[in-house]
């Protein structure tokens, strides 16, 4: 099992940032690839970033592309994810997830993922 726990959100008015994190527990973290997803008020859940095992490969959504970074440090199993420029429509929760059946790649399929953190509320404020 793996236990996972988003903090960082909050509210932050447009053109701010935020920098998420995602705390890891339980089986081995570094022999995963992780991602975020985000899921708005009537919308379904959408890929964010992902990183693999090693941090080497990484996957960005295009609508993030430019404004957002991903990290991870296998020591402190702790992925973090650093979002610039955001914008009213980044307004979600966000999900942090791990794909245990993947190291290199980096899938953007929400089912592909099968450990799911409870969240954390992003809110964007114009």
């Amino acid at each position: 099992q793996v236990q996972l726990r988003e903090s960082g959100g909050g509210l932050v008015q447009a053109g701010g940032s935020l920098r998420l994190s995602c705390a890891a527990s339980g089986r081995t973290f570094s022999s995963y690839a992780m991602a975020w997803f985000r899921q708005a008020p009537g919308k379904e859940r959408e890929f964010v970033v992902g990183i693999n095992w090693s941090g080497a490969n990484t996957n960005y959504a295009d609508s993030m592309k430019g404004r957002c970074t991903i990290t991870r440090d296998n020591a402190e199993k702790t992925v973090y994810v650093q979002m610039n420029s955001l914008q009213p429509e980044d307004t979600a929760v966000y999900y942090c997830a791990v794909d245990s059946r993947k190291r290199w790649s980096v899938e953007v399929d929400v089912n592909q993922y099968d450990y799911w953190g409870q969240g954390t509320q992003v809110t964007v404020s114009s």
